[in-house]
């Protein structure tokens, strides 16, 4: 299968995923901290983690694969721009302290996600 076609399917596959975890913490959670947008990036970031872990170990991983979960996958899963526009819709919303605990949460918890599991 062609690249283009694989990151296709892939980000298709993984914004289906998104906005199926949107839907369950949207009837599980009431609150005005964007958790669904979180937990997406978070699983996004551990899942891309252990991709390139498995990667540096496993060197005939075909580019298909890499192709499909790291540019597709994760990249239909995560979602930087609902995180941006959930953060500035807080601030302009007067609940800046939201935005701002959004903002540090995110970038601590994915980073550090990536940090602990990506060992090369």
């Amino acid at each position: 299968m062609n690249n283009i076609a694989t990151v296709f399917i892939g980000g298709g596959l993984g914004s289906l995923v998104r906005y199926g975890i949107s839907s369950l913490v949207a009837l599980r959670f009431k609150s005005l901290f964007p958790i669904a947008t979180l937990t997406s990036n978070v699983l996004s970031c551990a899942i891309l983690a252990i991709t390139v872990t498995l990667l540096s170990s496993k060197a005939d991983m075909s580019q298909s694969w890499r192709f499909f979960i790291i540019t597709g996958f994760c990249g239909g899963f995560s979602t930087f721009s609902t995180f941006s526009w959930e953060t500035v819709d807080l601030i302009k919303n007067d609940h800046v302290a939201y935005a701002i605990a959004n903002i540090l949460i995110s970038m601590i918890v994915c980073i550090g996600i990536v940090f602990v599991l990506a060992k090369k």
